[in-house]
């Protein structure tokens, strides 16, 4: 037996025993987390197909631990430039072991969500409490920002350049891994510091040599 299921933003298929790496989930180690978004079920000849999710099924699962997956290398050359640049990316994942398949009958339970979600969640009662009067800025000016991301770091309290500036590539990259694509945020602060102190030439100067935001 096997499902198809959504786990932190990606879909797996996934049988009982196995092991699988997600996005980082916020469940401690050893804690057990339930995955309720099963598209789709399959015992043998039986095939149940969900529109879009299967009503009672779910996969349980148990956290083995948390890690960081293999380095990836994003090099960038200029020909007859003399211009080269290497840049690495880790992306932080969560190992479980798949426990049971249940098909039907399963408690609505909530899964353990990617840190970005928690991000949003702390974020929403500060909005409520006091509302900046400062105006937000266009966080989509920023080279490799764009409007999925800029939305994203606006649910997480970040709102204007000064807010971006000062918020660490690691931290921005764990708030938008459920953003699809690969993006590298090492030069986001720095962008968002050029902009913050108005010096815009220089920040365009600096953007015609990015790419996505990636030097």
């Amino acid at each position: 037996m096997y499902a198809i299921v959504e786990m932190a933003g990606q879909q797996f298929k996934v049988a009982k025993d196995q092991k699988v790496y997600v996005h980082r989930l916020q469940a401690e180690e050893g804690k057990k987390v339930t995955f309720d978004n099963v598209l789709l079920l399959a015992d043998g000849k039986n095939v149940t197909i969900g529109a879009p999710a299967i009503d009672g099924a779910a996969v349980e699962a148990k956290v083995i631990k948390h890690l960081r997956g293999d380095k990836v290398i994003v090099f960038h050359k200029k020909r007859r430039k003399g211009y080269r640049k290497k840049n690495g990316h880790r992306q932080s994942l969560t190992e479980i072991v798949i426990e049971s398949i249940v098909a039907k009958g399963a408690k609505k339970a909530k899964a353990a969500e990617p840190k970005k979600a928690e991000a949003k969640k702390e974020a929403a009662p500060k909005k409520a409490a006091a509302p900046k009067t400062a105006k937000a800025d266009d966080l989509k000016k920023i080279e490799g920002i764009g409007p999925k991301i800029a939305e994203t770091l606006a649910a997480a309290g970040i709102n204007t350049y000064a807010d971006l500036a000062k918020t660490k590539a690691e931290k921005i990259a764990e708030i938008i891994a459920d953003v699809r694509g690969n993006h590298v945020t090492d030069t986001w602060p720095a962008q968002a510091q050029l902009a913050a102190d108005g010096k815009w030439d220089e920040l365009k100067k600096w953007q015609d040599e990015l790419d996505g935001g990636k030097a």
